[in-house]
């Protein structure tokens, strides 16, 4: 380094320190509910303050903490389902101390106690409130001995064989609404010790030992030397930018792993890598690439468990490819790439043959990150239903894939399809999810043999259609000026669902805001980035932590269902608004290009020494404001584009000026909304009948996936018009927002619909089970891998679909990772896979229905098997086994 690169350095320095001195009370956001300055965050009488860039100081309060009211809503749950009563009702009881003795509630299941609950002169819960709940069970257990069921809320037969205990869930803490948790939940059972059908468990309400409020103080006081150092010229953004290098650092595991946060230890696909691809990359590649590997197994990607017993009902595992391809973009290691290239290509290779839809273009597969089910998807879809739909962020991700897929490819010199295979899917993206009523794209296609595309908004995928590239210019500013977006944040979906208490549903996400406002940046969007920006500032800097989430109407910490301090990829979202948004850096496979987004109110001189690209080592200047560079030098020589080569090697000095301009821009920032719950339809003697919904204006009726009638009320006369299909209806309320679609009735006349039992086929299971059809069910298992054979007799050519009864207790229904898969063939020619997700842990007796599958039949006997092959292991590998107890064909 030369005399005069040291003296520009010690001139930047001194210069920057003198302005930090005078920015601390520039205003760098403000709206009617937080403002943003320089060295501070204020919201209502709380504020946080950045005494130096190592030390914050914060008095906030959770509002949540003012009062705890004794209304409480409950429900019983047996086996961890919602079972009790019909969607959206729930019992109600008025909390009360009774001189330190405890209340006691009785209750009998299946029958709502709903008093009528005081609107007004609600006082609060006394600290340390003990209720006792008791709950007459033998509505239940009368049922078991006389028919050996029993018939929840939803219609579904609950066998003796299969019960596993009763539990409770409800709407304050310590119960909560997450009905699918609560057998792995500590003391949330209900217990007989007497054996008299009279269960009972005790809570304590409002304890006194609560903690209130966030720390009041925060010191950084971890070495940070080793890390890149950033200089912004305001305190704040800097103490929040060491705050979150000295998250990171917490969140490293002693195995050189990355845990998902405070609360979540573990090392998980989707959480480690959104995290890498927004920032930990550049930070941390060897941790990175440790992590990854952690998540691999027979050359594949992992599928955390999860829904129906995780892949393929979850389908996002690709998210790791995308954090691989950045780790390589950011280390140029040859050999990484031909790892990751191997893993990503066989991972892609079993997703196109088992979730892949060749009618629609799209893949398979559960919203990414939205992993818990009810808090995004209408209720009435089960683990086979989240399977078939076809999600927006999902296959932005598979879009992106396949895209790095081919760049490798070339990069390797590996001929592939890929390029040709994303182009195609970014067809389907724009073809199936692109709302143009709504000017952003659609959260996923649903429904059974027909799907729909669900009107909401989702944040998260509308971000990465801009960042990949599949939104075009146009669309992509038509996104960012449409998408909904609230005072704290972008919620992960507009608009929020009924009764479903805030985690997905009614929430702000950090990590999605930073997605969202790095797409802001990229399209100079300048409103959507400062409000972004802001949005993650205001909370890390109120909570002293990058917490996981936040209620979207309070922008509060407390009140979602689960929250933990310094959540991996809050802390990265963080970090991403200097290295990917300030400083643009974008890692190219041979080079670093820059594309700075610098805010009017951020103007200044901005800087990170010590930043480590590959084998050289950056200090990085930038002056001014803008979007987009006027000048770019490096070691004071100007170069005639904005990036540097990934073979530069040694020290070097970057400097940038902004162009001083920002296209005015604005973005739809609306009050949250609720849509109307979903109607409970039926079919009854040819006609449709439902709930009349609160709020509703009016009904649209739907038949194969079209609109079909709209009616003010709330039955229809299938006879009339006779038409047979898949019927489906939704509430549309006041201000035209529409509920999610009901579960589907089918009207097909009975001579259409060919059944067969599966014992015809096979040999009949030993296995004890209730609830199946004909004389008994089939059981396949790997310890028996030979395929099922099964014939047909087809009284017409044509198009058919087919699907099977089945049982799968091989886990519950929103964890582990054993979901049935098999392949069919007919004929000897492969149609898909057919799949069967658990659906209750030792529930055998609980059967479903599997996948629809479209297959070509010829007139009179065709032949067709379900195989096990290569790529219908599951994540599990050891167990995928389920009873098939029924095969059912439609002329399509």
């Amino acid at each position: 380094m030369n005399f005069k690169s040291l003296s520009i350095i010690c001139m930047f320095l001194s210069l920057t320190q003198f302005i930090s001195s005078q920015n601390n009370d520039r205003l760098l956001y403000q709206s009617e509910k937080f403002s943003v300055y320089g060295n501070r965050v204020e919201q209502g009488v709380y504020k946080s303050v950045a005494t130096s860039s190592t030390k914050l100081v914060s008095d906030y309060q959770s509002p949540a903490n003012a009062f705890f009211s004794p209304v409480l809503y409950f429900k019983y749950s047996i086996n961890g389902k919602d079972n009790e009563m019909p969607m959206g009702e729930s019992n109600v009881v008025l909390l009360q101390s009774i001189n330190g003795q405890p209340m006691v509630v009785k209750t009998v299941f299946g029958v709502r106690s709903n008093p009528k609950m005081p609107t007004e002169g609600l006082v609060n819960v006394p600290a340390n409130t003990k209720v006792r709940f008791e709950l007459d069970m033998h509505p239940v257990l009368d049922a078991f001995k006389k028919d050996g069921y029993y018939t929840d809320a939803q219609n579904n037969k609950i066998y003796k064989s299969d019960f596993k205990g009763v539990w409770i869930a409800g709407s304050a803490a310590p119960l909560s609404w997450d009905f699918e948790n609560l057998p792995r939940s500590e003391n949330m059972d209900m217990t007989d010790s007497d054996g008299d059908g009279i269960y009972t468990s005790e809570f304590v309400f409002n304890p006194a030992q609560e903690k209130n409020s966030a720390t009041v103080e925060k010191i950084i006081g971890s070495d940070l030397s080793k890390y890149p150092s950033f200089v912004s010229g305001f305190i704040l953004v800097d103490a929040l930018y060491n705050l979150s290098i000295e998250e990171m650092l917490k969140d490293i595991r002693t195995d050189q792993t990355f845990m998902a946060g405070e609360k979540w230890d573990g090392v998980w696909t989707r959480d480690i890598s959104y995290s890498i691809v927004l920032s930990l990359a550049i930070l941390e590649p060897e941790i990175a690439k440790n992590s990854l590997m952690r998540k691999v197994k027979n050359k594949r990607i992992i599928q955390d468990t999860g829904t129906g017993g995780s892949w393929p009902c979850s389908t996002d595992r690709q998210t790791w490819a995308l954090a691989a391809w950045e780790v390589y973009k950011t280390t140029g290691d040859k050999e990484w790439l031909k790892t990751a290239f191997e893993i990503i290509n066989n991972s892609m290779e079993d997703d196109l043959k088992v979730a892949f839809n060749s009618s629609t273009g799209l893949f398979y597969g559960e919203s990414s990150f939205l992993d818990w089910r009810k808090q995004t998807y209408p209720v009435w879809m089960e683990p086979v239903d989240i399977y078939s739909s076809q999600n927006l962020g999902t296959n932005a991700v598979f879009y992106q894939t396949l895209s790095l897929l081919a760049e490798m490819g070339k990069l390797l010199s590996v001929k592939n399809l890929y390029a040709e295979k994303a182009k195609n899917l970014k067809l389907a993206i724009n073809k199936n999810l692109w709302l143009e009523n709504k000017n952003y794209y659609g959260q996923y296609l649903y429904g059974h043999y027909q799907t729909i595309c669900s009107p909401r908004s989702e944040a998260l995928g509308e971000a990465l259609c801009l960042l990949y590239g599949i939104a075009d210019i146009e669309k992509s500013g038509k996104v960012l000026k449409n998408t909904p977006v609230l005072d704290f944040g972008i919620p992960c979906i507009y608009p929020q669902i009924p009764g479903i208490p805030p985690y997905h549903n009614e929430s702000v996400w950090p990590f999605v805001q930073a997605y969202w406002t790095w797409a802001g940046a990229k399209a100079g969007n300048s409103a959507v980035v400062e409000h972004g920006m802001a949005a993650i500032y205001r909370q890390a800097a109120l909570f002293l932590t990058n917490k996981e989430n936040m209620v979207a109407n309070t922008g509060d910490f407390k009140g979602t269902e689960i929250n933990s301090d310094r959540q991996l990829w809050s802390v990265a979202g963080n970090l991403a608004m200097v290295y990917r948004v300030l400083f643009g850096m974008d890692f190219q496979a041979d080079k670093l290009v820059f594309n700075p987004f610098v805010p009017k109110a951020y103007a200044g001189n901005l800087q990170i020494s010590n930043f480590k690209y590959r084998n050289s080592i950056l200090d990085i200047q930038i002056k001014g404001f803008g979007d987009g560079i006027a000048s770019f030098e490096l070691d004071g020589k100007k170069a005639t584009q904005n990036s540097i080569s990934g073979s530069l090697t040694g020290k070097h000095i970057l400097s940038i000026t902004m162009n001083g301009k920002i296209v005015e821009s604005s973005f739809s920032l609306v009050k949250n909304l609720v849509s109307p719950k979903f109607p409970e339809l039926k079919l009854e003697n040819e006609k449709l009948k439902w709930n009349v919904v609160e709020s509703a204006k009016s009904y649209k009726i739907y038949l194969n996936g079209k609109i079909y009638k709209e009616l003010m009320t709330n039955d229809f006369d299938l006879s009339l018009e006779n038409k047979k299909g898949e019927y489906q209806v939704l509430a549309v309320g006041e201000n035209g927002t529409e509920s999610f679609l009901s579960k589907p009735v089918f009207y097909y006349p009975e001579k259409e619909i060919i059944r067969l039992e599966a014992e015809q086929f096979g040999k009949i299971s030993e296995q004890k089970s209730g609830g199946f059809s004909g004389s008994g069910f089939v059981e396949l298992t790997l310890s028996d891998p030979k395929p099922y054979l099964f014939e047909i007799s087809a009284p017409n050519s044509g198009e058919y679909l087919i699907e099977f009864s089945y049982a799968n207790g091989s886990g519950p229904i929103n964890t582990d990772n054993k979901c049935g898969i098999r392949a069919l063939y007919c004929n000897a020619t492969f149609v898909g896979a057919a799949v069967f997700p658990q659906r209750g842990t030792d529930e055998w007796s609980n059967w479903g229905i599997s996948n629809p599958l479209k297959v070509k039949l010829n007139k009179g006997l065709n032949k067709l098997e379900l195989r096990m092959e290569s790529f219908t292991k599951n994540m599990n590998v050891e167990v995928n086994q389920f009873y098939l107890d029924r095969i059912d064909l439609i002329l399509n």
